[in-house]
């Protein structure tokens, strides 16, 4: 069965401490710098993408990447895929049966419409959805 949206890989999220103490090693292992930092109160952090790698850092003990990292310490949180048409592929996957936490796209980093499958239906990973456009794909900001 095809998939209801492209299969181009966006970013992935990682859950980490402090973006101060992280970004050096992503910066070196994505051969680029940092965006600028991005927070997001509403969704309890803040980010920043090094290439195709979103850094998420919690701004707080009690919100989910804050409990993420309670539980499960540094790393891997999300897997972001570009889709086209993010309402449309929501409807489709819901009709499909895929739990979802976002049934309607939100705003999330970078102003892009996102939205989140809930990891029952996923095999165990969060997934998240963002509607491309010509300029959201993550692009190094220089090399570093």
């Amino acid at each position: 069965m095809e998939p209801p949206f492209p299969r181009t890989l966006h970013h992935v999220g990682i859950a980490v401490p402090s973006l101060d103490g992280a970004r050096a090693l992503y910066e070196r292992l994505e051969g680029a710098r940092g965006s600028p930092v991005e927070e997001l109160p509403d969704q309890g952090v803040r980010v920043q993408f090094i290439g195709a790698v979103e850094l998420l850092e919690p701004l707080g003990a009690d919100t989910p990447v804050g409990r993420f990292l309670a539980r499960r310490g540094p790393g891997i949180h999300h897997v972001a895929w570009a889709v086209t048409d993010l309402a449309g592929t929501l409807r489709t996957l819901e009709a499909d049966g895929m739990e979802l936490i976002d049934r309607e796209p939100r705003i999330g980093a970078g102003g892009h419409q996102v939205a989140f499958l809930h990891p029952q239906s996923t095999g165990g990973t969060l997934v998240e959805l963002v509607e491309a456009t010509p300029h959201s794909h993550p692009t190094p900001t220089g090399s570093g």
